[in-house]
């Protein structure tokens, strides 16, 4: 196994983007690609080590941006600033998290006919807003996300999705939770959502530790677990 890494520029609505790529250079071929769209603070070590972990499994991992190349949150504060600004307009967050699909499909090592998306907390959004372009990707899933929908019509959804949701999550109680699965069935969507009691929002993010916001340890792994298994299910 030798992960390798690279940063990469891309041209998306609102300027440049830099992400990174993960993959192992021991494997030859293409093989299945997945982002992983960061939460609201934007990319960091968290997404490009998730990046890595999936080269591990054989993808091709790609730790997207979402906010453009060297804009970075540095407190709450500004993470909800960035946050709130690319919420704005739902059709450009689409438009960006599709430019980034499509470079993945580009590049050499990925099978362009296999490739899902993750994401945390506002990156769940943004993979559930991926599969409501109607883009080509195989899976998307969401951890701790964010489930209101854009206001405007969702193309016909092609992805796979899996949710996977801290019960007490303070951002997202059980009705949206219900009501995110009453869209996606009458979208006619092949979904999951699996809910974790007595845990809140950011159960993935080590350090959280607030009411209603709290990692735990047991969700992160189930959970992760989880979404190993619906893209063994997808890719084969």
């Amino acid at each position: 196994m030798a992960i390798e890494t690279r940063v990469i520029e891309y041209d998306a609505p609102g300027g440049t983007f830099e992400g990174v790529i993960a993959l192992d250079t021991a494997i030859s071929g293409a093989r299945p690609g997945i982002l992983i769209a960061p939460n609201f603070m934007g990319q960091g070590d968290f997404d490009v080590e998730r990046a890595k972990r999936f080269a591990a499994m054989g993808y091709v991992g790609f730790a997207i941006d979402m906010y453009g190349k060297g804009r970075r949150a540095t407190d709450a504060d500004s993470a909800m600033a960035l946050m709130n600004e690319t919420t704005a307009d739902r059709s450009v967050l689409q438009a960006r998290i599709g430019a980034a699909l499509t470079l993945l499909k580009a590049q050499g090592e990925v099978d362009s006919s296999k490739t899902g998306a993750i994401g945390f907390c506002f990156g769940g959004k943004c993979v559930l807003d991926l599969a409501r372009s109607g883009v080509e990707v195989g899976g998307v899933v969401s951890f701790h996300g964010i489930y209101d929908a854009p206001p405007f019509p969702n193309a016909p959804m092609k992805a796979r999705v899996l949710v996977c949701h801290g019960w007490d999550d303070p951002l997202c109680p059980p009705e949206a939770m219900v009501g995110l699965a009453r869209e996606l069935t009458t979208a006619g969507v092949d979904w999951q959502i699996h809910a974790y009691g007595h845990t809140g929002h950011a159960f993935t993010a080590p350090g959280a530790n607030m009411p209603g916001m709290m990692y735990s340890a047991a969700a992160d792994s189930r959970s992760w677990k989880a979404m190993t298994d619906f893209f063994a299910e997808i890719f084969g």
